[in-house]
């Protein structure tokens, strides 16, 4: 591999920012966007009436809603590093889509609202993360609203995730009172409201403003240095290697909404997030990034990203060496060669043909079929495989049927291309062929049904069958009909295998009592 190549894949950062709904992940993901020089101006989630929506949320339900339902995929340049931002649904119902994404990234961003602490959702992806080991960056957002006390949040994130912190800056006063933050990493106190040269006041030997300055006299800045001092003393040191492990989370304090520290925070995670990472494979060899074979994985397929052509794009993840466009590659699954030719890159519905691109990036190929969730694509002769992406057993079921019995055909199609997508499964009963649709959360059955009458002009009728416990089988051969019943229904999925759906825990434990010969599993 050149010299160059290997400096290009060193210069990827490739993250996503997790957190719970609404404590602001969109709108940080648009002012890096503005760092970047991808966007002029930064688009809130919340302005509906000013037309301005997020540029990271495209898809139409999300407009109306202001929330984000799909994962997008967003690139830009800064200060020599390529930076790939996976922005992730914040709705728990879109954890599945969420966990896949975190598989195609070497760090997370965790947004905190520094009003209401760690919440639910931010615990599950936080589990996620820790779970593979990648590193974690905190942003402890909203300093410009009233709080907790930032000694609260920070005991929160140990006592709750169970992470050590180390604090790179700490606030300044809070809410109306927010005047800056005390810059630990850079020896500086960064200014709120205040824009230029002025922004920011520099620190002396002991941690004191180097010259006099009005806010000496605040009790806000008395209280931040004396906090410093004891972050000092008592506090975590900080320690790259930990970092690099997620041991330890650097945290970093204020507000993506007024714009304050973002730039800071950006520049201080780009020198400590780890460029790509190798990935492990199903015989658990490690690929190297700096490998010359081309390799990748997809972790999402999306549909329809332009309704005007029905397109699917399938989402890689580039594991090591290089892509060219037009060269062509293995999928081990099926073993077949495709050749790479129509390919894309993003910024949210913007999109361009990429011709080139290394370790780390993520390119969208356009699909006429070939790809599923986790497939390997692999150059040169090779025919390995990475390890399987997790997928989440569904909990809520409907039976789906079109309204319109002359639009089976659209509706067929229509439901084959939003269940690769991955966010909900499909599932038919064993003679009469019904279909039934599972998902982890309410909100994707809405979300289909939206995506059905505006995508594919098929207007659905669902009934709500309820939630149901969901185990496949790994002796399909000994199963008979017979063992159905009113709590045990017998249904196939997409790929033909045998699927229980039982009523609840207490039905699924009887048939075990039973049959206890037939073998049961959980996808997760």
């Amino acid at each position: 591999m050149t010299k160059n190549m290997q400096n290009q894949i060193a210069s990827r950062r490739t993250f996503a920012i997790i957190s719970h709904p609404d404590a602001g992940k969109t709108t940080m993901t648009e002012k890096l966007l503005y760092f970047g020089g991808a966007i002029r101006d930064a688009g809130t989630v919340k302005g509906k009436k000013s037309g301005k929506y997020a540029t990271s949320d495209w898809m139409e339900i999300e407009k109306q809603r202001g929330i984000s339902v799909t994962s997008s995929v967003l690139q830009f340049d800064y200060d020599g590093k390529r930076v790939n931002i996976l922005d992730t649904p914040g709705h728990e119902d879109f954890s599945e889509d969420t966990y896949r994404t975190l598989m195609a990234v070497d760090a997370a961003v965790m947004m905190v609202d520094s009003a209401k602490g760690i919440e639910p959702q931010t615990i599950k992806l936080f589990k996620v993360c820790r779970m593979r080991g990648i590193p974690i960056f905190t942003f402890m957002n909203k300093m410009d609203r009233q709080g907790k006390e930032p000694l609260e949040l920070m005991e929160e994130l140990e006592e709750v995730l169970g992470i050590e912190s180390y604090a790179m800056n700490w606030p300044i006063g809070m809410g109306k009172e927010f005047v800056g933050i005390y810059d630990r990493y850079n020896n500086r106190i960064e200014q709120a409201r205040v824009e230029g040269e002025d922004k920011y006041l520099e620190l002396d030997d002991e941690g004191q403003l180097a010259k006099p300055h009005p806010m000496m006299e605040t009790s806000y800045y008395k209280q931040a240095v004396e906090d410093a001092l004891l972050l000092e003393e008592a506090g975590n040191s900080f320690d790259e290697s930990r970092v690099a492990k997620g041991e330890l989370t650097p945290v970093f304090f204020g507000s993506a909404l007024t714009n304050f520290g973002v730039q800071t925070f950006l520049e201080t995670f780009l020198n400590f997030a780890p460029s790509p990472q190798p990935r492990i494979t199903e015989n658990e060899q490690y690929v190297d990034p700096m490998t010359d074979e081309f390799s990748g994985f997809i972790f999402k397929i999306q549909a329809n990203m332009n309704p005007a052509h029905r397109d699917r794009i399938a989402f890689v993840r580039i594991v090591s060496g290089s892509f060219e466009r037009g060269m062509s590659v293995n999928i081990p699954r099926i073993g077949k060669t495709v050749k790479l030719s129509q390919t894309t890159q993003f910024l949210a519905d913007d999109r361009e043909t990429v011709n080139e691109a290394v370790a780390g990036d993520i390119i969208g190929l356009y699909d006429t079929g070939n790809y599923q969730i986790g497939d390997t694509v692999v150059g040169g002769k090779s025919t390995y495989k990475f390890e399987a992406l997790p997928q989440f057993n569904p909990e809520l079921f409907v039976k789906v049927t079109a309204k319109n019995v002359m639009k089976s055909k659209h509706f067929h199609k229509g439901i084959l291309q939003l269940v690769q997508e991955g966010a909900i499964q499909y599932y038919k009963t064993l003679h009469t062929e019904e279909v039934i649709l599972g998902a982890v959360g309410q909100l994707q059955f809405e979300v289909f049904e939206h995506r059905m009458k505006n995508e594919y002009n098929v207007e659905v009728q669902m009934e709500h069958i309820g939630s149901k416990v969901a185990r496949w089988i790994e002796n399909e051969a000994d199963v008979k009909e017979s063992m159905t019943g009113p709590r045990s229904m017998l249904v196939k999925d997409r790929y033909d295998n045998l699927v229980f759906l039982f009523e609840n825990e207490f039905a699924m434990r009887w048939f075990g009592d039973k049959f206890p010969d037939i073998r049961l599993y959980s996808l997760l």
